[in-house]
């Protein structure tokens, strides 16, 4: 399973994240994810709908612990996370996940997204 986990201030709207879920290429995500915090905002919940994906609200605690390539010193404060994006895709997909890649930010600054992918099925 792929997660696309996401960051944002609380000023960005869909366009925000929509932009950034884009620019990290995630038309292959099977689920949204970010903070508990933030899963109930308007712009993710108007992505939620416009994707028809669901939304993981994951609790900062757990966020906390994810190894995140990159690393915001403001995210960090706030959260307890490197990258809030990294992080709520790597905890959305699970345990042993692997990043695909960066955060990626929208144009304006506001949103950032990052792709996991859940460890291959054994079956």
């Amino acid at each position: 399973m792929i997660v696309a986990g996401l960051g944002f201030r609380s000023s960005a709207g869909v366009e925000s994240l929509r932009a950034a879920l884009a620019a990290a290429g995630g038309q292959g995500a099977e689920a949204l994810a970010t903070s508990e915090r933030k899963a109930s905002a308007p712009a993710m919940q108007a992505l939620a709908a416009e994707t028809g994906l669901p939304v993981l609200a994951l609790p900062e605690a757990l966020l906390a612990t994810q190894a995140t390539l990159t690393e915001s010193a403001r995210v960090r404060r706030l959260t307890g996370a490197g990258s809030l994006a990294e992080a709520a895709a790597l905890a959305g997909a699970g345990p042993g996940a692997r990043l695909l890649g960066e955060r990626a930010v929208s144009a304006d600054g506001l949103a950032t997204a990052a792709l996991a992918q859940s460890p291959k099925d054994e079956r």
